[in-house]
């Protein structure tokens, strides 16, 4: 498949440089055993994005995982585990922002590497440090390399694959999901399979997080993007790749770059709802617990293919309102039988909740439609995903705080449902066929 991949972009570069006009300083084309370098790169950058994506999220779905052993053994508060269930979209938004600066001055691929090395280092410490404090210090250190990978995946796909940006995107997500999904279900089996020890249980990611170190150590060097950011665009301007050229942008003043930011907030805060209570509902409704935890990884597992296909469809179209409108409304549905039938079509709802949950590929994949070049999208990807975690930080304890007071789910999925309308209206304007550079350009 990376074979294709690669014959593909080459014909693609071809095309490209044979259609636009010549520019100053462009490259006329590979030099002499280019064309090899440029083969395997590109197979690497692609084994890279997939190890990087299956490593974003077992710090987290893990934990979960293992939480209450986690607690007793660390005799942990049960606010102090509340505490820790916010602490990752908390950590998103302070270091995400952080990611862009970093990547200028460092290159996306060293900032990408040391993020993996960090989550290795995080996952494989935490577990052994002894005590609630250090503990959270340690998965700060984990969801720290997080963060700046969620940022700068979409940058690094921009740049390597300006073209395919909907099918790199999809097979990011896809593998995302996949390693979300993994963490989740096989935790706990692992663990029973080494003892029972749960410090072993949640330092065995470490060791994936480390594999994704491998790909991306021949990047560490090379600052600049591949060959063909040395192209001129398609519009005979300068080319993409060349940060320093690129107009300075004011991400703030730009509309759709809020719209974006709080359509990503949105999506966040009904994944971690979700991946959060919708157990307990079930569990509430008289579904037993197993059940209510194969509900919850077919709600997850559902982004699986979904992260694929979604990003394709949406990259072929100018907008993607459509497919806002249609995630919106199965979450819609999925609620409304929630709220109505939460036992009875339990397998409906869950399936439908997942087809929902499938915003955060649509939000990724117009983070890489909304600029033109790859400086822009750092920007926009920092500030949509910075914005929108901090905005998602509330979701999670607020549902708890409703179902405390109220004694029942009535409320808190009124409150979820009342977030999806907002939802589809930004995402709507966030899909717009408009770029930030269009409305946020510095005179």
């Amino acid at each position: 498949m990376m074979g294709l991949m690669a014959r593909e972009e080459n014909r693609t570069l071809t095309s490209t440089t044979a259609r636009t006009p010549a520019v100053p300083h462009a490259r006329k084309g590979p030099g002499p055993g280019e064309g090899g370098t440029r083969g395997w790169r590109t197979r690497l950058i692609v084994v890279g994005i997939v190890l990087a994506a299956v490593n974003l999220r077992p710090a987290i779905t893990s934990l979960g995982a293992l939480l209450e052993e986690v607690r007793d053994g660390l005799g942990m508060s049960g606010s102090v585990a509340g505490l820790l269930t916010s602490v990752p979209p908390l950590c998103f938004a302070v270091f995400g922002v952080t990611a862009p600066r970093l990547a200028r001055r460092f290159g996306a691929g060293a900032v990408v590497c040391a993020g993996m090395v960090a989550i290795a280092a995080g996952l494989l410490i935490r577990p052994y440090v002894g005590g609630t404090a250090a503990f959270l210090a340690t998965s700060a250190l984990a969801l720290m390399g997080i963060a700046v990978s969620n940022v700068l995946m979409p940058v690094i796909v921009k740049r390597w694959f300006p073209d395919r940006v909907g099918s790199m995107t999809g097979l990011y997500s896809m593998a995302l999901a996949l390693g979300t999904a993994a963490a989740a279900a096989v935790t706990v089996p692992v663990t029973d399979a080494l003892g029972g020890n749960w410090q072993s249980g949640l330092a065995v990611w470490a060791g994936l997080a480390a594999a994704a170190v491998l790909p991306w150590i021949p990047f560490v060097r090379r600052r600049g993007g591949p060959p063909a950011e040395q192209a001129p665009a398609r519009d005979g301007s300068a080319p993409a790749g060349r940060a320093a050229e690129a107009p300075a942008l004011r991400i703030t003043r730009s509309r759709t770059a809020w719209a974006l930011a709080v359509f990503f907030g949105l999506q966040a805060t009904a994944a971690y709802i979700t991946m959060g209570w919708m157990a307990q509902i079930f569990r509430d409704a008289g579904v037993p617990a197993g059940t209510a935890g194969l509900l919850l990884a077919v709600t997850m597992v559902m982004g699986v293919p979904l992260a694929f296909v979604i990003p394709r469809l949406a990259s072929r179209l100018p907008r993607q309102g459509p497919i806002v409108l249609a995630l919106g409304v199965s979450g819609l549905v999925g609620y409304a039988g929630l709220y109505l039938a939460p036992a009875a079509g339990a397998w409906a709802w869950a399936v439908l909740l997942g087809v929902a949950n499938c915003a955060f590929p649509l939000a990724l994949t117009m983070v890489g439609m909304r600029a033109r070049t790859s400086a822009g999208v750092a920007q926009l990807s920092a500030f949509a995903q910075s914005t929108g975690y901090l905005i998602s930080i509330p979701g999670p304890l607020l549902v708890g705080v409703l179902y405390q007071h109220s004694g029942g789910w009535g409320l808190p999925i009124a409150l979820m449902a009342g977030l999806m309308i907002p939802q589809m209206i930004v995402g709507i304007l966030a899909g717009r066929d408009r770029t930030v550079e269009e409305e946020a350009t510095t005179p």
